[in-house]
């Protein structure tokens, strides 16, 4: 009997208006499985994690190879600084936790206050600027990045990924380093929304519940959104439930993503979901959820992305089964693609060519940005 065709098979016969997965891959190079996903055209964007890492040369070449199969396909990353930095060896520059500039935000000077708020920002917008311009130069597109969550002191998972307890520092801190990354041209990701920094429960393996109410988070941890609004690319919600909003985790919730993101506090951007793949995800209204199922709730509850991370490691049948079942969603009418959606994700691609890595290391601007990390 012959083998049922997979998603991949079928692609060239699909017809989409919008690319809302994005996929990992195992290894350092593309197998034939690999370059089929890519290929198929609800796949929008790949990202990658240390496993893909093995050296500058062959992060160059991953990336080539996948822009020659998908030139419009985004290729990201988790590269924040700190604890969550891929790529760490072969000349990447070891960037410094976003607590370590809230730090410096806090250090005057003698005798000039507020010197150490300025020199944060410069700090900022010099990480900023080195983080994008290391991975542009090796071919990747885009890093989810920065964290907006507030430094509570009582998250472990966020801990010093977050610049500061004060969201107008945060605020501020976040727009002078996404400054730096449009510099290098690099584009971003505010996450995680409305605030993941003041539960203990990590997402990862459990689903984290937030019983402040509305009013009580918009002045504080959702508060950075809406100073950003206009000019943040990208936004990734949290897997939090906030009960006193909306039972559903906010990636979930058109409460959250649409009445409130998108209504109230004005965001235009694209809405990636967090790692469908997390227990936080996998399960809504009491039932446990398929991959295909998570994705179609985020879907329609307001993300134009949504991701399925570190499923290719067995050979990636969990990959192809989202990609099946959405592909059958659509041709049945159950999920219709929103071209809306697929402006914002080819928004995010890199306008411009970035500088080769040699090229980079005589930069000018790029040289000052290295001497003024914290």
């Amino acid at each position: 009997m012959p083998a049922k065709p997979t998603a991949a098979s079928r692609a060239p016969t699909l017809q989409a208006e919008a690319a809302p997965l994005v996929i990992d891959i195992a290894g350092t190079t593309l197998d034939d499985a690999d370059r089929r996903r890519i290929a198929h055209p609800l796949v929008g964007g790949l990202i990658l994690f240390s496993r893909n890492w093995e050296d500058r040369r062959s992060l160059v070449s991953l990336c080539a190879q996948i822009k020659e199969l998908r030139e419009d396909l985004l290729i990201c990353v988790d590269h924040e600084g700190g604890r969550v930095q891929r790529f760490r060896t072969d000349g990447f520059t070891h960037l410094p936790p976003m607590r370590a500039l809230g730090e410096r935000w806090m250090r005057d000077e003698r005798g000039r206050p507020g010197s150490g708020a300025m020199a944060a920002l410069d700090a900022a917008t010099a990480c900023g600027h080195v983080l994008a311009s290391e991975l542009r130069a090796c071919g990747v597109d885009f890093s989810f990045t920065p964290v907006l969550d507030l430094d509570h002191g009582s998250s472990g998972v966020i801990g010093d990924r977050a610049f500061h307890r004060d969201p107008r520092v945060v605020a501020t801190l976040a727009r002078a380093l996404t400054h730096g990354m449009l510099m290098a041209g690099m584009s971003h990701c505010g996450k995680h929304f409305p605030g993941h920094g003041h539960v203990r429960a990590d997402s990862h393996h459990e689903i984290p519940v937030d019983a402040r109410p509305l009013p009580r988070l918009l002045a504080d941890d959702t508060a950075p959104y809406g100073w950003l609004g206009s000019s943040l690319a990208a936004v990734m919600p949290a897997h939090v439930v906030y009960p006193k909003v909306d039972a559903r985790p906010a990636g979930f919730s058109s409460r959250w993503l649409r009445d409130i993101l998108r209504g109230d506090l004005g965001f235009t951007g694209a809405v990636f979901s967090d790692d469908l793949s997390m227990a936080g995800a996998r399960e809504l209204d009491g039932a446990e959820l398929t991959y295909t199922e998570a994705a179609i709730e985020a879907l329609h509850a307001g993300c134009d992305l949504v991701l399925l991370c570190n499923q290719s490691l067995d050979g990636g049948a969990a990959l192809d089964g989202l990609i099946d079942g959405l592909t059958e969603a659509l041709g049945r009418g159950t999920w219709r693609a929103d071209p809306d959606s697929e402006a914002r994700r080819l928004a995010l691609l890199p306008r411009s060519e970035p500088l080769p890595w040699d090229a980079l290391m005589h930069d000018p601007v790029y040289q000052r940005s290295l001497e003024r990390l914290p």
